[in-house]
């Protein structure tokens, strides 16, 4: 209870303190203000971004591996870089090998892709032409909201069906129904068996944009692509009870050195290629971009640190006549302390608020594909630095205003 009112009884010497200097106040706050934007601002960019990539990569498979000619991170610079060209694609064939003997895979899909005009009637479209297996689906998400999805034999025939992205589809059909039209790739027809939902434009696309795609059968597109060399991208996705998939990651490791006939001295000619692996390298980008900010923002924060320092001082100065008929009347050195403390944080509270108002607002400024979102732990981190940043600013004034000889303090004018 005592507490409480000696908090009740600073914060209404703080409040009347700051009122009766509004201007000075308003300076002192400015660089809080800024240095709390500054920081707040660049850690709500970096999240948001973060997150945009993170979506992005998820978006291509949870928990999947995929097998390719070059690795997405060069991580191992002793090795020659000329080396990966040497490197064989994978094959249709491979692919067969693979899915006829992993045991910790969920599904397993070979895919390429190719960039052609597609045509309906007077309409067309320059799609990325994606060609794909059966599980794709269960790897990534394809949402057909139209129609339906590859069967098992249009798939291992080849044949000439289409599911097309979102964007597509109302391009070349507008209003109209275009399930169970034709449509012309490269001057084959083929036939709309099921439309995508429209997902939208997103600042990362991993794989490209889903609503400009046309997914076709694979050995259909190496046909008309590759004049019949099936080779592409290979991806499995593992068991769930496979932890970190390292059971997948080293039975694919074994079966592609086994397919390929690589002795043990041999190096493996192909890369393992995990989206988690490039999420987690991409944080560490966006963990030096965060900490570049809180330096940007510390510049800031050091000026409105001194700006705070000062007002503190002055006020010390200006009300040594009332804490010493407060030290007088029986208020301890610890009263006075908190008093003035509990100012300085307050004041700088305050700047904290109105430079979170300010991103908060910037927040609704259109990006295009880019929603900054405010989270609360970032709301509380510009809270904790701001009261971090007050107790700086006021420890010494406070300090000093507690030590004062309360006969002397009186005698003050």
């Amino acid at each position: 209870m005592k507490f409480l009112r000696m908090v009740l009884e600073s914060f209404r010497f703080a409040w009347q303190a700051l009122r009766s200097n509004v201007l000075r106040t308003l300076l002192s706050l400015l660089g809080v203000t800024v240095g709390i934007f500054s920081i707040i601002g660049v850690l709500t960019m970096v999240d948001s971004l973060e997150a945009n990539v993170k979506n992005a990569l998820s978006s291509i498979g949870e928990r999947t591996i995929y097998v390719d000619k070059f690795p997405w991170l060069f991580t191992d610079g002793d090795y020659p870089w000329w080396k990966y060209f040497q490197r064989p694609r994978p094959k249709h064939s491979e692919y067969e090998y693979l899915k006829s003997r992993v045991r910790n895979a969920e599904a397993i899909t070979i895919m390429d892709y190719s960039v052609a005009n597609a045509k309906y009637l007077n309409s067309s479209f320059d799609a990325l032409i994606h060609g794909i297996t059966y599980d794709f689906n269960i790897i990534t998400e394809v949402p057909v909201i139209e129609g339906r999805y590859f069967t098992q034999a249009e798939v291992d025939g080849g044949r000439n069906v289409a599911v097309l992205g979102g964007e597509v589809a109302q391009t070349l059909f507008g209003d109209e129904d275009g399930i169970g039209k034709n449509i012309k790739i490269k001057g084959q027809r083929f036939t709309v068996i099921g439309i995508q939902e429209v997902k939208g434009k997103q600042l990362v696309d991993v794989g490209g944009n889903p609503d400009q795609k046309i997914y076709i059968p694979f050995l259909r597109h190496k046909r008309m692509f590759s004049s019949g060399n099936l080779f592409g991208m290979i991806a499995l996705q593992a068991r769930e009870d496979d932890e970190n998939m390292v059971m997948l990651e080293s039975e694919i490791t074994g079966l592609m050195r086994t397919t390929r006939g690589l002795r043990p001295s041999e190096e493996d000619n192909f890369a393992l290629n995990r989206p988690d692996a490039a999420a987690s390298a991409m944080s560490t980008v966006f963990d030096s971009l965060r900490v570049g900010g809180y330096i940007i923002g510390a510049f800031a924060l050091l000026i409105g640190g001194f700006g705070i320092a000062n007002i503190m001082f002055v006020s010390v100065k200006e009300r040594t006549n009332i804490i010493g008929i407060q030290k007088s009347l029986g208020a301890k050195n610890y009263f006075v302390l908190f008093q003035f403390l509990f100012e300085s944080v307050f004041l700088c509270i305050i700047g904290g608020l109105v430079g979170l108002l300010l991103v908060y607002l910037i927040s609704f400024i259109n990006l295009g594909s880019l929603d900054l979102i405010l989270t609360t732990g970032n709301m509380v981190i510009g809270l904790l630095i701001a009261s971090f940043i007050g107790i700086l600013s006021g420890i010494i004034p406070a300090s000093q205003a507690a030590s004062l000889n309360p006969v002397i303090a009186i005698r003050a004018k």
